[in-house]
């Protein structure tokens, strides 16, 4: 795998300033969480770059974006935003909070597998507990769109997009900072099945793949 510190563009992140999105001082634990952020190591098929962090959802937040990418086709891609109240947050049952959107094209055998959304759920779950990571509060959607092409586009193959948004309170270790760096590496596992691609390290004859697909673009 891969430093994800060595993959991030230099554009502006957010982070380097020592204002937080009211104005106000960037918190240690905060800083300390991000940094963990670009540091981690993730899969090699992962290209991960910082993005501008949405407003308002927290006094602080962070994000990144990815995409599984294997020659030059994207198979799947996302969002990832790390939220950050000191004063902490009833509906997060905490001070920490990270919220995704990850997507992918399916086959459209895959795509009409009445049990799909369950299964994309728990792949998160799982990525989640196989790092053996500390969390609660975790809720969302998983969604099953699908496109036919007609008229000058009528050569095309129907399509399926899965998407899943959710979002899950990291718990917080030594001095208030959660394992931001694990919980990235867990959502890059979760990105890379989405896009069919097996297990990183020994295979897993459990765990079940979607077929590979060129993926949508994260707009």
């Amino acid at each position: 795998m891969a430093p994800a510190q060595g993959q991030f563009s230099d554009h502006s992140d957010g982070t380097d300033s020592e204002e937080g999105a009211d104005g106000d001082t960037v918190p240690p634990a905060f800083r300390a969480a991000v940094d963990a952020l670009r540091s981690a190591r993730v899969r090699p098929e992962l290209e991960v770059e910082p993005t501008r962090p949405p407003q308002r959802l927290a006094p602080h937040a962070y994000a990144l974006e990815a995409a599984v990418v294997e020659g030059e086709d994207d198979l799947a891609d996302g969002r990832l935003v790390l939220l950050h109240d000191p004063a902490g947050h009833d509906t997060w049952q905490g001070t920490f909070r990270l919220v995704t959107l990850v997507r992918a094209e399916l086959e459209p055998e895959m795509a009409a597998d009445p049990l799909l959304p369950e299964v994309c759920w728990t792949w998160l779950t799982g990525a989640l507990d196989a790092r053996g990571l500390s969390y609660g509060e975790a809720g969302g959607t998983v969604t099953r769109a699908g496109s036919h092409y007609f008229g000058a586009l009528s050569a095309r193959r129907p399509a399926t997009q899965i998407e899943i948004r959710a979002s899950w309170t990291p718990r917080e270790g030594r001095g208030g900072v959660p394992d931001t760096a694990g919980h990235l590496v867990a959502w890059g596992d979760l990105l890379c099945q989405l896009a069919g691609l097996p297990p990183s390290g020994t295979a897993d004859a459990a765990v079940v793949s979607l077929p590979q697909r060129r993926g949508p673009q994260v707009s």
